[in-house]
This record gives C-alpha cells, sequence and structure tokens, in this order.
C-alpha cells in the first residue's frame, strides 16, 4: 500500500492519502477543498489515479474538497451512510468494506463527536477522525454529539482494536503524527486508563468551548460535499479557495 499523510495548517487538519500499487487506484481521506491541488499533485506524483474520496463526518472547522476533486479528477465520493447525503455517489455503512483496488477500507460507526461520524480501518491503522485524537478527543456538544456515545465509541470499539495498530487522527494541534491504540488506551487524558462514563461526561460538560467560528458556514457546506457559500465574511475567506 502507498501511504501518505499531508497537514493543512488553517484548520490543522491531517489529509491521508492510501493507494493501490498494483491497480493504481487512490483514495483521499478527509480531503480540504483550499488543498485541491496540492491533494491531486501528490496523488499524481504517487502514480496513481483518484477514485474515491471519504469524509469521517460533517466537519465544522473546514469544508470538505470531495466535490472539487469530484469535477476534477472524476472520482467518487463515499460518505456516511447516517447523514444520507444525496450528493455522495456512495453511503458507507458500518462494518462494509470500500474496495479501492487490493485495499480494503472498513467503516466504523464511531458517534459522539457527531451522531453521524465514522472511523476507517484499513490494514494496521484507524483513521479516527475527531473521534480519537492523540492524547484527547473531540469535543460532544454540538451537532447531536455526546459523551456518552463518544466514551462507547472509543472504548468499545476503537479500543478493542489490536494494541499495535496505529490511530492517524482527523487534527493535532501539537505538531503529533501519529499514535497507537495501545498507547491511547493507556495514556489517553480524557478516554484512557480507567476513566469511567460519569468521569468522562463530567469531564466534558466542563470544559465550555467556544462556538466554533466557521461551522455555520462549513457545515451547510460540507452537506453539499463541499461548497464554499456565497456569503462567507472575508475574515473567514481563507477558509475558501
Amino acid at each position: 500500500m502507498l501511504f501518505r499523510q499531508l497537514f493543512e495548517p488553517l484548520s490543522c487538519t491531517y489529509t491521508y492519502v492510501v493507494g493501490c500499487p498494483e491497480t493504481g487506484l487512490a483514495a483521499l481521506i478527509d480531503p480540504v477543498i483550499t488543498m485541491v491541488e496540492r491533494d491531486l499533485a501528490e496523488v499524481a506524483r504517487l502514480g496513481l489515479k483518484l477514485a474515491w474520496t471519504l469524509d469521517t463526518h460533517l466537519h465544522a472547522d473546514h469544508i470538505t474538497g470531495a466535490r472539487e476533486l469530484k469535477r476534477r479528477s472524476g472520482s467518487r465520493i463515499a460518505a456516511p451512510a447516517f447523514d444520507r447525503l444525496p450528493c455522495a455517489d456512495l453511503w458507507l455503512e458500518d462494518g462494509q468494506p470500500l474496495a479501492v483496488g487490493s485495499i480494503r477500507i472498513n467503516p466504523l460507526h464511531t458517534p459522539g463527536h457527531t451522531d453521524g461520524h465514522f472511523a476507517y480501518l484499513l490494514d494496521d491503522r484507524v483513521f479516527t477522525g475527531d473521534a480519537l485524537l492523540i492524547d484527547g478527543c473531540g469535543r460532544t456538544d454540538f451537532q447531536h454529539g455526546g459523551a456518552a456515545a463518544l466514551y462507547h465509541s472509543v472504548r468499545d470499539k476503537l479500543f478493542t482494536l489490536p494494541g499495535e495498530t496505529l490511530v492517524y487522527p482527523a487534527h493535532d494541534y501539537y505538531g503529533r503524527r501519529v499514535s497507537s491504540v495501545a498507547q491511547e488506551r493507556m495514556r489517553n487524558p480524557r478516554l484512557g486508563g480507567a476513566r469511567t462514563l460519569a468521569d468522562f461526561q463530567a469531564l466534558m460538560a466542563g470544559l465550555n468551548l467556544p462556538r466554533p467560528k466557521f461551522i455555520d458556514y462549513a457545515v451547510p457546506g460540507n452537506r453539499q460535499c463541499g461548497v464554499c457559500p456565497v456569503e462567507v465574511p472575508g475574515h473567514l475567506r481563507a477558509y475558501c479557495p
């Protein structure tokens, strides 16, 4: 398998390229609309053809590049079935793998950050979106999220994967690039160790996080698989091409 981890600095988003060397087909996980040129260039540099884009959830901090990548390259859009996006070419269901050449991407429904959140398991690695971050997790106070749902998604689903499984999150704000299930099970300060559900619910309820500044534009745009609304104000235009 060919693999690349790419970084978008404005929203600190990781985009992942996975490619099948036998067929030359590739998928992008969590592409960002401002990075379409970079992503297409990287896919081409690896000698691959972009077949699919996948998003882990309806992002609130950036707009996906899925629609623009489809327009530019002919790739197809796969999105969590839970959200029933009419612009998607395929609705992904838990436990029903997506084939990209010889690669099998296994969707795992992991609600809690959002109700439609999915992680993607691929051989020895799992792309955890915002459900599980390195030494952290995504917030649970909007888009029909919930602390109890996230606790069970991580503890009962992601943490039951083999300990050596590599954890690749959708974001990191400190320059970290990869973790492992064993590491997060042991030392994640929010969800690891002996953390109980009641502990986690109290912790998340006390965060008092500010409302994401781009959410009112990102979520509607992402419901259209990546459209920048025309009314985005000037101070947020950096989030759009």
